[in-house]
């Protein structure tokens, strides 16, 4: 079987190749915008979070999406994409859900490090504690097995900042 990482690289790519990704990396989103982000991140972690167990307590994060929310004072348009995929993962079960827990929550974990300085607003939704053991939670279940699903996750991702990119 191929590894995790290796399976879903190309379609990783893909998601931070995206024009919406690459303008938050570049810290060219309006806080609009990033309300608008902020909003679906809200959508999938909230579901993630109050259907299934996540691998370690300190994961959680809707509290502080719903923190950044409010620092920015802006009501965030509904994105369509977030929604089938919220409907998606409502559906699976906790072995299934594991791929893309371990897809959105690892995203935030590490490549939300470099987001964090270049996005409207303080970015509490980057701010983790006990780092090593977050990602030995994750690493201590992961399986190769993953890949569909985290492909599936992806492949939502990607719809979603498309349509985010269409929003103003």
């Amino acid at each position: 079987m191929i590894p995790l990482k290796e399976a879903i690289a190309e379609r990783h790519a893909k998601a931070e190749k995206m024009p919406f990704n690459q303008k938050m990396f570049k810290g060219e989103l309006s806080p609009a915008q990033y309300a608008n982000y902020l909003k679906t991140q809200w959508d999938i972690f909230s579901t993630l979070e109050s259907h299934f167990t996540l691998p370690h307590p300190d994961f959680e994060r809707s509290q502080s999406i719903q923190a950044d929310l409010e620092e920015l004072g802006i009501e965030p348009k509904q994105v369509l994409a977030a929604e089938t995929y919220v409907a998606f993962l409502k559906r699976l079960s906790q072995e299934d859900a594991n791929a893309h827990i371990y897809l959105n929550y690892l995203a935030l974990l590490f490549g939300g490090q470099m987001m964090k300085t270049k996005v409207p607003g303080s970015g509490k939704m980057y701010a983790f504690e006990q780092v090593p053991e977050l990602v030995a939670s994750v690493r201590s279940i992961q399986k190769d097995s993953w890949a569909g699903q985290a492909n599936l996750g992806l492949d939502f991702i990607v719809d979603i900042f498309e349509e985010l990119d269409t929003l103003k």
